[in-house]
């Protein structure tokens, strides 16, 4: 949930799914949030037969439209909660009132909307806020899970970043925002993880809305179109050695990062790509960067007793998003000040 919590900060201003010290309590508990946000992914992933049998639509043969309401109404009543306590705030402090998160931001814009050339309704802030939440922290852990796991069977990998993180970081202190720009292995680490493992393998549906042609297919005004971005990622036309996980081809005078930006994005679709892409990617990258460097940085990293790195399942588990099939299990111990982590 460290993930959720850093996400949260960001977008609503506090953690509103823990408890902070002194703070207002959280609108749902850890556990509670977890259960919504694995009930979410597992229905938009589930075979519903009344989509492709539309006369058994109405019947709820499975239970999966009666399952979808209770979670809206679930989710509705957590998202109504933030936005009441950020109008109260703002009523409080009247003309004094300054916006300090993205919340507040758009609250102004949908009372507002004079400016807007499509007006922001509270349904909209609400269905925005619940992108950036989900999109940005089961993404996010996702990810880094992903990561840790390819570095713990490439041992050599992962001594080379904990040389990075030692060189630029040192020994006294965690890793901060600002230290990022000076990781790149890190961030090579990041996009090989994400080529691999790309949080949502097949992109959100787009549709065609007049006729077109692509790769020598004719698509018809009105057709849905599904990108396979887990596929165009391991397609050995357009990688070298596909399957195995090789950060180093994302570094500085690499094939790759020579490629023109144009070209790189559309072998390289993690979050997908123009106008439609991804609203959370930026924030969900500055997450993932922080989060491995500082779980890399701060502790020691290994195989269970007796597991070797041939042992190490990658079997993924195909939902809306790729999660590993068996949770990582691994050894760690802390390495830095034990003053480090309180504070962390």
């Amino acid at each position: 949930m460290a993930a959720l919590g850093g996400i949260s900060r960001m977008v609503l201003g506090r953690k509103y799914v823990e408890a902070e010290a002194g703070g207002a309590p959280p609108a749902a508990t850890p556990a509670e949030f977890r259960e919504l946000v694995d009930e979410f992914f597992a229905l938009n992933s589930a075979f519903n037969i009344g989509d492709y049998v539309p006369w058994l639509e109405p019947l709820d043969l499975q239970g999966l439209v009666r399952r979808m309401k209770k979670m809206s109404r679930r989710f509705d009543r957590f998202l109504e909660h933030v936005l009441d306590e950020h109008n109260e705030r703002r009523q409080l402090e009247g003309e004094r009132f300054v916006a300090r998160d993205m919340v507040d931001v758009l609250l102004q814009l949908a009372d507002d909307p004079t400016n807007l050339e499509v007006p922001i309704s509270r349904d909209n802030v609400k269905a925005l806020i619940l992108d950036l939440l989900i999109g940005g922290s089961d993404s996010s852990w996702m990810t880094i899970e992903w990561a840790v796991s390819e570095l713990l069977g490439n041992p050599e990998l992962l001594a080379r970043a904990t040389m990075e993180l030692d060189r630029v970081v040192g020994g006294g202190r965690l890793v901060r925002e600002s230290d990022l720009p000076n990781l790149p292995y890190i961030d090579c680490i990041i996009k090989e993880t994400l080529r691999l493992h790309p949080a949502a393998p097949m992109l959100v549906p787009r549709l065609a809305r007049e006729d077109a042609s692509a790769g020598g297919y004719d698509i018809p005004a009105g057709t849905t179109v599904l990108v396979n971005a887990w596929a165009i990622a391991r397609d050995p036309a357009l990688w070298d050695a596909a399957e195995e996980f090789r950060p180093e081809r994302f570094a500085a005078g690499s094939k790759i990062a020579a490629a023109s930006e144009a070209d790189f994005k559309f072998k390289m679709l993690p979050f997908g790509s123009g106008r439609r892409m991804c609203p959370a990617f930026s924030l969900g990258l500055k997450v993932v960067a922080l989060s491995l460097a500082n779980l890399l940085h701060g502790f020691a990293w290994r195989l269970p007793d007796g597991m070797d790195k041939e042992d190490l399942s990658m079997e993924e588990t195909y939902q809306l998003v790729l999660p590993r099939k068996v949770p990582l299990e691994a050894i760690v111990e802390p390495k830095l000040p034990a003053l480090l982590y309180a504070g962390a």
